[in-house]
């Protein structure tokens, strides 16, 4: 054998986990099917860790945010996913957004470069059937092996759909009518586009998104839910005049320079790469059909000659039922040799993604040493999501799921808000470095 482990998908778990197994010093096989003639419905490169959906790794903020409290775990550990996003950095407020070409880019030469990973581009059918393996595949896992995957697990690999959000070219955005903000004027103060509408504007806007024609659904994606983080637009807006309003279109903390009030309604933009020419719409997932898109979103006042780099989609999303089918340290209890990392566990989100690929190849370095890793502290970040996808969530209605504080254990007591979260913060520092310094080397 030419490697100690394969990692099967080259997304960014399956990345994340070679990276930690290559720096532990042992010889990782990567497969990832994209680069041998395959593709997937909702990637565009052979990149690995292609981001498909927006380029925000969300809050920065590890005081008082989960999300950012996983970051800084993730940093603490060696990540190669946070070393390349805070390398390719775009502006995005308090948030971590990334270019998403440099990123994957950088991802990729990294990994390339690594005496210890092989990467072999090749389509993987069935788990292998012996010697260690993560299954990292992701909501795209491909037929083949998803049936070896259900032949495996004993059960039915659950479904929903993730959406992707349009990009819009910066030079054809009409600046004298759009203006640059962030909410709450925070970050550096350009790094939103937003666009105002009135209430006229809105109520056409929404009953557009309503009327809209829609991409029709495979019969095999008709029961299929959607998961709550990536619900498209016109779903929201079937669900009430202003849900919109009091989501992605909100328009709190930004004043109109033209009025200089809050607007009825904004859309916002994001920076989507280094040099600022591409813009991603906000939480503007979409099953509209291409055409649709178009016409409807250059109403939007500052987009009346938008072009778009990459209009929106959606696209099924699969996982495993990880609370009854992994063990603490990610393995599958009826096949040992086999872990899985990634959203395939039923993570939701990038960072989540990556975190669970980082505690699969710790795990199983840890293994090939003749070892065991204790899992990480449920008081931390990467312990509260680790728990939940390994047995703290109801089985039968295991959905995906977001890192937030309401998976880690409860804080004692009465206490403001603001103070609970930096409660929560403080105290997995503390449980982090407790644990690093009771691992050693397995953890450090």
């Amino acid at each position: 054998m030419t490697h100690d482990i394969q990692i099967i998908g080259g997304g960014l778990a399956g990345s994340e986990a070679a990276w930690q197994l290559a720096e532990a010093g042992y010889r990782v096989k990567l497969s990832e099917m994209r680069g041998s003639g395959e593709m997937t419905p909702a990637h565009h490169t052979d990149g690995l860790a292609e981001l498909v959906c927006s380029n925000s790794f969300r809050s920065d903020d590890a005081t008082s945010n989960a999300v950012g409290l996983l970051h800084a775990e993730m940093r603490a550990l060696g990540s190669i996913i946070m070393r390349e996003g805070d390398t390719h950095k775009v502006p995005a407020g308090s948030a971590l957004a990334v270019d998403r070409d440099g990123f994957s880019a950088g991802v990729t030469a990294a990994l390339e470069a690594h005496p210890n990973i092989t990467i072999v581009r090749e389509r993987i059918d069935a788990i292998p059937a012996d010697g260690p393996v993560i299954i990292s595949t992701g909501p795209l896992t491909a037929a083949g092996l998803a049936e070896s995957i259900g032949a495996a697990t004993g059960s039915e690999a659950l479904a929903f759909f993730d959406a992707i959000a349009p990009i819009v070219h910066f030079d054809s955005i009409d600046m004298d009518t759009a203006w640059f903000q962030s909410r709450w004027n925070k970050g550096e103060g350009k790094d939103y586009i937003n666009c105002a509408m009135d209430r006229e504007q809105y109520a056409a806007f929404h009953q557009g998104l309503i009327d809209g024609e829609k991409t029709p659904f495979r019969d095999w994606e008709m029961d299929t839910p959607y998961f709550e983080g990536c619900m498209p637009i016109e779903v929201m807006a079937e669900r009430g005049f202003d849900t919109l309003r009091f989501g992605p279109m909100k328009p709190v903390g930004l004043d109109d320079p033209r009025t200089g009030r809050w607007p009825h309604a904004v859309v916002q933009l994001r920076q989507d790469n280094a040099s600022g020419t591409l813009w991603n719409i906000v939480g503007f997932q979409t099953k509209l059909k291409h055409a649709e898109q178009v016409r409807l979103f250059r109403t939007i006042p500052g987009l009346e000659n938008a072009e778009f780099a990459r209009l929106g989609g959606l696209h099924r999303n699969t996982f495993i039922r990880s609370p009854i089918l992994l063990d603490e340290t990610l393995r599958l209890k009826a096949r040992p040799n086999v872990r899985f990392a990634g959203q395939i566990t039923g993570c939701e989100g990038y960072i989540e993604s990556a975190a669970i690929g980082l505690l699969a190849g710790r795990f199983a370095a840890a293994e090939l040493a003749g070892d065991t890793l204790a899992p990480p502290p449920v008081e931390t970040a990467l312990g509260a999501l680790l728990g939940h996808i390994t047995g703290g969530a109801e089985a039968d209605s295991y959905q995906p799921m977001n890192v937030n504080f309401g998976l880690f254990p409860p804080i004692e007591g009465r206490t403001k808000k603001a103070d609970r979260k930096k409660m929560y913060t403080d105290r997995a520092r503390i449980a982090l470095g407790e644990w690093v310094k009771a691992t050693g080397s397995r953890a450090a």
